[in-house]
């Protein structure tokens, strides 16, 4: 590392080689040290088809801070790295690589070479995200990073599918899924993206069987559904058992249109007597609600479509059980086989019409589920897939929450927690792909199932011959299955590790709320089924789940490529041309008129492109945004705000190293006489100390950073800075030396408290410092995190600068007020001085003369009103700056009359532009937000401006 600090700060040179030393030197493994405290987090595992993104910013710097903060605390700390195999991202990713490169389908290979080309293309280019991790300063043990798919994790996985089928918590059944026709396999309720979109309800005539009629003397039931083809696949009508409409119906039939099908009319409260017709068609085998609907009533589930989603050839029928029925005719109409489902509907419209039975169309606003990758429509669809029970894993897993084992952060996430485990569904654990775990079960000729780790564990368990052909089960898990147990699995178990009992249950776990249930929930109960304690008690996997929100756009929206409003989190680190960052949003964008509006909408937002900012600025703006809310808006001002603070840490830790460097700094002794200053900024940074610990401690890393930033910028910089210079210009050795100690010493102590958020500066910047603290160590980042000493707690001391200060504060004021020259020393006359003032006066005449740029002071006897002046209020006495002589009043007054009027037209614009209906009806909240803000602003100084007008003219 460098042994000088340069003129100028440049993080882009200063942050990869601090990186590498960091790495290289082994300084992110655990400490080993068994007699301090374990302290883990296991990191959410990015998939490993990502790139970094905001999320993974966001959550990443949150964990580092943690990690470090913990880690200077000299706890036996582990960030436990790794990534997800992200089955169906990953499966696609390489399809679309065959089909580019070599125009092949994966089914122009084997399972296998396939599989052998994930794990090629994984080794070329699958650790993206890796890398750029450590652009951000994460301090992983990169030496433990795990991948879903490596043999340790494998054997685990194998072993707990295996345990919870022996247990009877696994079980395969036909149910229906989310169904991605794209890529032919189900998909979790996470992948599917919910669009709202304008369609149509079609209204139709289902004619009542047996001669019935309706209350009203008709001899049919109209029903409204918005996917018509399904009807095809009907088992039944519903009504609504209080409805007097149908009530006479309820157990009656209809002969279903096309198919001839005769089916019941039944009555659920799933009909709503007050939506539609209040009739409501049954297809069990194609819609979720119906499916329920359809096991309530033993009604049969009929299949119409492939597993593409054309229309079969014949239907399957099943019982409510999932098992072949022939209660009805497979046959479907010839015109509507092997139709594409879409196709199909227009094809059963047309026949509905032409038979007379199209009652109407209305438009209607529908929510359509498409996959999230595939951006194809998704489809229920009954398939025989595994499922693990999930209902009496909940159950331990709600308690433990309840107890207070595992805490939530923010609190209110409880609630959602407990939403979704009292209402938890089995678990659908089975995928239709090739890659990923395939699941460890076997089938011989006769279709019986054995499950085990292995095929010749399956024969040897189960005494089968080896001239008996077994089939592996061609289907793989679902990923989250994997990382539901990442907090063990990665630490080695099913083995009894050291890492395990040092380790587990891990610290703490960052993550977003939309995965509570997905991961979060399914880590709980899976630990809490597999790992025990020492008294047989069930092990959670972390005892505090601290959950952050979402990073939107400036605006409040999603970031999402099709809006253009993505920030890479790197480009704000290097940052990046407006022509670089035009190509990256809209270079592969298929609609022109999309792209010229993302275009437009980024040249407006970034006129230049995005400068560079640093790591170390992007962490303290993540780790000042995360509050408590669920959703946090970006604001590339703050970015900017805090490359500034970094700025401004780096010039006075200059400032510092001019002054100390070669000086007597008291590292051999020598007295020291403390001034007020040295005294009081030992005081404030002791009790920034212990606010600041306080605040990390309980997760409220937005209230840390902005403690960080008052001391530093407020008190160190603007501050103590300024109170030093009289006294390393004209103190005793004895004052420069306790200075001199006091400026090295409040610097090394704050640059370790702000290591855990912003480290690249703080370990370029100690570098240099530590020689004048006689420190020979080779790195802040094992140093240890400053801690509150009662010794340095000094009120009088605070409550002495707090006065001097506002003092200072109160003559510069009136200096800009009256626009008097910075440099024309002035008056200052005390009035009506309490005892204090007095003391403080005496004892500090010479640090508020220099820093007031003051010629004297002059304390009024009692009674004593002074020349004409312009006051103001202070703690303890009235300060009083004489004008006469100092200003041209007639020059003044007109000065501040076109002052006025200026303030006047931008408040007049303001209020004309927030007038116009059409203006605040249009733009953004966000945008309308900051107009109102302005105009108060604007009225703000038009008021401080019309009070020194009348200051001046009664002069």
């Amino acid at each position: 590392m460098k042994k000088t600090l340069d003129k100028t700060y440049n993080p882009s040179e200063i942050e990869q080689p601090i990186y590498r030393h960091w790495e290289e030197s082994g300084y992110f493994r655990p400490n080993g040290d068994k007699s301090q405290p374990g302290y883990c987090i296991a990191i959410p595992p990015p998939n490993v088809t990502g790139s970094l993104h905001m999320g993974h910013a966001f959550q990443q710097t949150i964990m580092d801070a943690l990690i470090r903060y913990n880690r200077m605390q000299g706890k036996n700390t582990l960030w436990q790295s790794g990534t997800d195999h992200a089955g169906i991202a990953t499966q696609m990713v390489v399809e679309r690589k065959l089909a580019a490169e070599e125009n092949k389908t994966r089914y122009d290979f084997t399972r296998e070479t396939f599989i052998e080309r994930i794990w090629q293309w994984k080794a070329e280019s699958g650790g993206s995200i890796t890398r750029q991790m450590r652009r951000l300063g994460d301090s992983v043990d990169w030496e433990r990073e795990r991948f879903t798919m490596d043999e340790g994790l494998s054997n685990a996985v194998k072993e707990v599918f295996v345990q919870l089928h022996k247990d009877g918590l696994i079980y395969r059944g036909k149910r229906l899924v989310n169904w991605d026709p794209k890529f032919r396999t189900a998909i979790s309720d996470l992948e599917v993206e919910n669009k709202e979109v304008n369609g149509s309800m079609w209204h139709l005539r289902y004619p009542l069987a047996d001669g019935a009629k309706t209350a009203d003397g008709k001899d049919y039931l109209i029903v409204a559904t918005t996917r018509p083809e399904t009807m095809l696949g009907d088992t039944g009508v519903a009504v609504n058992p209080e409805d007097p409409r149908y009530k006479n119906l309820i157990g009656k039939y209809v002969t279903l249109p096309l198919v001839n099908r005769r089916i019941p009319i039944i009555g659920d409260e799933h009909a709503d007597m007050e939506k539609g017709t209040g009739c409501v068609k049954i297809t069990p085998a194609h819609d979720f609600n119906d499916y329920e609907v359809g096991r309530r009533h033993q009604l049969p589930m009929i299949n119409i479509f492939t597993l593409d989603a054309d229309i079969r050839e014949q239907a399957q029928v099943f019982d409510t059980h999932g098992q072949e029925s022939d209660v009805y005719s497979a046959e479907l109409p010839a015109q509507f086989q092997k139709l594409e489902r879409f196709a199909a509907r227009k094809a059963v419209l047309a026949e509905i019409e032409a038979l007379g039975l199209l009652e109407k169309i209305e438009p209607h606003n529908l929510t359509i589920p498409y996959g999230d990758r595939s951006s194809v429509v998704i489809e229920p669809m009954l398939t025989d897939q595994w499922y693990v029970k999930t209902k009496p894993l909940a159950e331990v897993a709600i308690n433990a929450v309840k107890d207070g084992q595992i805490q939530f952060v923010p609190k209110q996430y409880e609630n959602m927690y407990f939403s979704w485990m009292n209402d938890i569904q089995d678990w659908c654990i089975s995928r239709q792909l090739w890659w990923g775990h395939r699941i460890p079960a076997w089938y011989d000729e006769q279709g019986n199932v054995y499950v085990g780790r292995s095929e010749e564990e399956v024969r040897k368990d189960n005494n089968i011959a080896a001239n008996v052909v077994l089939n592996q089960d061609e289907d793989v898990l679902d990923t989250w299955f994997s990382s539901g147990l990442w907090t063990f699995s990665t630490l080695g178990w099913p083995n009894k590790t050291d890492d395990l009992m040092t380790f587990h249950p891990t610290s703490v776990l960052v993550t977003g709320f939309d995965i509570i249930f997905f991961w979060v929930a399914r880590m709980i109960m899976l630990t809490m089924h597999f790992l025990k304690n020492a008294d047989g008690t069930p092990q959670v996997p972390f005892k505090t789940v601290y959950v952050t929100g979402l990073i939107r756009d400036e605006e409040g929206q999603k970031m999402s490529k099709s809006k253009g409003n993505v920030i890479d989190p790197l480009d704000m680190i290097d940052g990046i041309s407006l022509e670089e960052l035009l190509e990256k949003r809209t270079g592969n964008m298929m609609q022109p008129q999309l792209a010229e509006k993302i275009r437009k909408r980024t040249e407006k937002q970034f006129p230049t492109g995005i400068e560079a900012h640093g790591t170390d600025a992007l962490r303290f703006t993540l780790a000042a945004l995360a509050s408590t809310g669920r959703d946090i808006n970006w604001d590339m001002k703050r970015l900017e705000g805090y490359r500034n603070f970094c700025n401004k840490l780096w010039n006075a830790s200059r400032y510092v190293m001019m002054n100390t460097e070669g000086h007597d700094c008291g590292l051999k002794g020598g007295a020291m006489d403390y001034s007020l200053a040295d005294k009081w900024i030992l005081a404030e940074f002791n009790q920034t100390v212990k606010e600041y610990r306080e605040a990390l401690d309980t997760y409220r890393f937005d209230i840390a950073a902005g403690i960080l930033y008052e001391f530093t910028w407020n008190q160190f910089c603007d501050w103590y800075l300024e109170l030093t210079k009289p006294v390393i210009a004209n103190g005793s050795a004895d004052e420069q030396r306790a200075t001199r100690h006091t400026l090295v010493t409040v610097l090394e102590a704050l640059l370790r408290l702000a290591h855990p958020i912003i480290p690249f500066i703080t370990e370029e910047i100690w570098q240099n410092i530590k020689p004048l603290k006689g420190i020979t160590a080779d790195t802040i980042m094992l140093q240890a995190i400053p801690e509150f000493e009662h010794k340095w707690v000094n009120e009088q001391a605070v409550e002495d600068i707090n006065w001097i200060k506002q003092v200072i504060i109160a003559v510069r004021n009136i200096r800009a007020e009256m626009n008097i020259a910075p440099s024309k020393p002035l008056e200052l006359l005390i009035r009506d001085a309490s005892p204090a003032t007095h003391r403080r006066i005496s004892d500090n005449v010479t640090f508020i003369e220099s820093l007031a740029r003051l010629s004297e002071i002059v304390i009024l006897e009692n009674g004593e009103k002074g020349p004409l002046s312009v006051t103001k209020l202070v703690d303890g006495a009235e300060l009083l700056i004489p004008m006469a002589g100092l200003i041209d009043k007639h020059a003044e007054l007109e000065r501040l009359t076109k002052e006025i009027a200026k303030v006047e037209g931008e408040i007049s614009r303001i209020e004309g532009k927030l007038s116009n209906a059409s203006f605040v009806d249009k733009a953004p909240e966000a945008v309308v937000a900051k107009e109102k803000e302005k105009l108060q602003g604007y009225a703000d100084d038009k008021a401080k401006l019309q009070e020194q007008y009348t200051v001046i003219k009664n002069m």
